[in-house]
């Protein structure tokens, strides 16, 4: 089960990808973290790809490719993975193609309303990054992380103007790969309609869309 999961920013991928890796037993990548992980660990590529971030670059395919290939080809990964967060232009996902099968696009659609709903509430912790919304996912003391006590803001990413960008870009620089694969793999897609769907309900729906598309069992 090799999977590619293709979303809006704010649809959910990141949350959607690590459940439905846990309740397939595969592995869940995303290049943001596999990078993140690199760079506090001090790797040899953690420092590499920190040169880039610094210089407010971006990371270069080869060295992406390279990345994937090693956790690809790690144990964890022998029965699949969901990738999050790559391909993100037809040139990768024709490398792509040269070192693994994609057997299916895992396609999340979200109206612009629903999307900017969750972003604009969304509250990030200074200290260790936690994630909460102010509608409903509210932490126990407003501004306050329950985890560490850090304080919660709001990030420049996260304001509506901001966040309609964001969509703009993203909407550009997607559309050609998902012609790219249409009609090479099947499409397993999940329409959200609401700000509230419990992310466990969402998974429990692409799932049953994966198995109507006889990829799982």
């Amino acid at each position: 089960m090799r999977f590619i999961i293709f979303g809006s920013p704010g649809a959910g991928k990141g949350t959607y990808a690590s459940r439905l890796a846990e309740k397939l037993d595969i592995a869940a990548m995303s290049t943001g973290d596999i990078f993140r992980e690199e760079i506090k660990q001090k790797t040899a590529l953690g420092e590499k790809v920190e040169g880039f971030l610094k210089r407010g670059e971006l990371v270069p395919d080869e060295i992406v490719i390279e990345v994937l290939k090693d956790r690809i080809s790690r144990p964890e990964s022998e029965k699949g993975f969901i990738l999050d967060g790559y391909p993100r232009t037809i040139e990768q996902a024709k490398a792509l193609d040269k070192i693994t099968k994609i057997d299916a696009i895992i396609r999340l659609i979200v109206p612009e309303w629903v999307i900017i709903e969750r972003l604009s509430n969304r509250r990030t912790c200074r200290k260790c990054g936690a994630i909460y919304n102010v509608k409903y996912l509210k932490p126990k003391r407003a501004g306050i992380c329950d985890k560490c006590g850090g304080e919660l803001y709001q990030r420049e990413d996260d304001k509506p103007k901001v966040i309609r960008e964001r969509l703009r870009i993203y909407e550009a620089q997607t559309q050609p790969l998902i012609t790219y694969y249409e009609g090479k793999v099947p499409f397993a897609d999940f329409k959200c309609e609401s700000v509230r769907i419990p992310p466990e309900i969402a998974v429990e729906k692409i799932i049953q869309e994966l198995k109507r598309l006889n990829l799982i069992k």
